[in-house]
């Protein structure tokens, strides 16, 4: 193929651009707000089963509260009633007397029992609701990184939008002012290499991949009529010449 050696220029800069694009979709893709995100997402999911479980301990806990509060009061009632009935002398029976003094005893003792397992219950209720909020107030402040984190992702996604937008309409521009043959072999090398079609040769080295011609390869370019297109040997891009080619020693 043939080409004008300005139109085989512009394909440097057409790759330049292909080049800034794809790298505009890299960082767009790998923002380390993506990242940031998916871990505290997970650790939101972990703090939610944590919470989960934070609060049936403390609803179990308060069940039991209330199961002894049931106890408790009546006991506590029952032992109002009796000790009344002991001091205003309604029981005149000494044996129903003295079994009535027996049970103000066994429910006193019942009753203080039961008041030592309820300040134990009291404090698990309280240590429990204690890391229950303490577990909601991180997931709560999780749940702010993340929105944070999302208005951060999306104003550098939205910047990198408009900066590909307008990248993409200069290179669009540019392969506008190609001859369509040499454009379609640009984009079928493109293709194939996953990147740019075309890289300079410069200091007798192919900037698409790094490598350095032979002397055989060389002598070849610098034989090359100003309007061929040539390859690279190592990589297939089309090779522009240019005045830091380093062709000129090798004629």
């Amino acid at each position: 193929m043939r080409a004008d050696p300005t139109d085989q220029r512009r394909l440097l800069d057409l790759a330049s651009l292909d080049t800034q694009l794809a790298q505009l979709e890299h960082r767009k893709r790998t923002l380390p707000e993506h990242q940031q995100i998916a871990d505290l997402m997970r650790t939101h999911g972990t703090l939610g089963e944590d919470l989960v479980a934070a609060s049936t301990r403390a609803g179990d806990v308060e069940k039991e509260m209330d199961r002894l509060e049931s106890d408790l009061v009546p006991a506590r009632e029952r032992l109002v009633r009796n000790r009344k009935r002991v001091e205003d002398g309604s029981v005149g029976d000494p044996k129903a007397l003295s079994g009535l003094v027996e049970e103000i005893d066994h429910l006193s003792r019942r009753i203080s029992t039961l008041e030592d397992a309820e300040l134990e219950l009291m404090q698990q209720v309280e240590d429990a609701s204690t890391e229950r909020d303490q577990i909601a107030e991180r997931r709560t402040e999780v749940e702010q990184e993340v929105r944070a984190l999302m208005r951060t992702r999306d104003e550098q996604g939205k910047q990198l939008g408009t900066e590909f937008v307008e990248r993409r309409a200069e290179r669009d521009a540019c392969a506008r002012l190609l001859p369509d043959e040499l454009l379609a072999l640009y984009t079928k090398i493109a293709g194939r290499t996953g990147g740019t079609g075309a890289a300079e040769l410069r200091a007798k080295r192919c900037l698409g991949c790094q490598l350095e011609a032979t002397l055989a390869d060389l002598r070849r370019y610098a034989e090359a009529d100003p309007d061929d297109v040539i390859r690279c040997e190592e990589c297939d891009r089309i090779l522009v010449r240019t005045e830091q080619s380093g062709l000129r020693t090798d004629q």
